[in-house]
């Protein structure tokens, strides 16, 4: 946004420039072209002066940057181009990073283990790893609740039961839930992984109250939650480097996956669309050209009759 010094400044060297052109018009010696150059340079310039300025302040540093926490930079994840899908071995990897370890505080209430069927696993693997939790389901025949092996179509369990078991674990904070985290929070997929991958000491004269962790991406830059992700904090079933930013690649496609689920085909039924389109678009530009083309270049040409003669006078016209 402009500045009011700067508007100042503009409209000042604007009414300057417009009397120097109505001094040397009046004196006979402006043109046309001289006109025509100094109306472009001025539009030139305010409209780069307009981008500057709206550049500088979007991405200046200001004094309450810690509070909003720093922007964080963008991230090569191949979903984020145009034509970009989900790595699905990511994906998978990324879910074996949440289980083992995100999931002792945070929850997933939108994610069921079917949903993980098709995308990273078969129904089999997805089947096994259900059964290892245990669920409250009835009431039976008696009337009572009882405890049964996890089915496809339960939800990802809770680290806790509720909401005070989970501050009460937490020392006061809550964990929130991933389901839709990287839609939640501004900057997607590159805050989290800035976040994950952020911590460090506090810079000199910043103090953080005891349980917290200095995060410059996290407003305020005080977080609970402490550095989780290390190198070799997981093993990888599949031989991919353990290495602490890997990890933090795969459980952010992971959490990128479960918000968008429908990412991969949304973009497939895009690339569809925009084919058919371009096929219409040319059909259409062939029909106008070669349908139409007699009646835009139809010609209406009037021939009188040589025997036609004007009447003259007012007894003509009484015959």
């Amino acid at each position: 946004m402009f500045s009011r010094n700067s508007i100042n400044r503009f409209r000042q060297a604007a009414q300057g420039a417009s009397k120097r052109f109505t001094s040397t018009q009046s004196e006979g010696l402006a043109k046309p072209t001289t006109y025509n150059m100094l109306m472009g340079a001025s539009v030139a310039t305010a409209v780069g002066s307009g981008i500057g300025l709206y550049y500088l302040e979007k991405n200046s540093a200001h004094a309450n940057m810690e509070a909003d926490g720093l922007h964080p930079p963008s991230y090569p994840f191949p979903q984020k181009k145009l034509f970009g899908t989900f790595d699905h071995a990511s994906i998978r990897r990324g879910f074996q990073v949440f289980k083992e370890v995100c999931s002792a505080c945070h929850s997933m209430d939108l994610v069921y283990w079917r949903n993980l069927v098709g995308v990273a696993y078969s129904e089999d693997e997805v089947r096994v790893m259900a059964e290892e939790f245990q669920y409250t389901d009835g009431p039976n025949d008696n009337g009572e609740m009882f405890e049964r092996p996890g089915k496809l179509t339960d939800p990802i369990p809770r680290p806790y039961a509720n909401e005070e078991a989970a501050r009460a674990a937490n020392a006061g904070a809550l964990p929130p839930d991933l389901s839709l985290i990287t839609k939640a929070r501004h900057g997607g997929v590159d805050y989290i992984y800035a976040l994950l991958t952020g911590y460090c000491d506090p810079p000199a004269g910043v103090e953080i109250r005891e349980g917290l962790n200095y995060n410059p991406y996290f407003p305020g830059g005080s977080i609970a939650m402490a550095q989780n992700i290390f190198d070799g904090v997981v093993e990888y079933e599949d031989g991919t480097p353990n290495t602490a930013s890997q990890i933090t690649k795969d459980v952010v496609t992971f959490l990128n996956w479960a918000a968008e689920p429908e990412l991969d085909d949304r973009k497939k039924i895009g690339a569809k669309a925009i084919l058919l389109f371009s096929i219409l678009t040319a059909i259409s530009l062939w029909a106008k050209r070669n349908r139409w083309q007699t009646l835009k270049t139809r010609k209406i040409a009037f021939n009188p009759p040589t025997n036609w003669k004007k009447p003259n006078g007012p007894s003509s016209a009484k015959h």
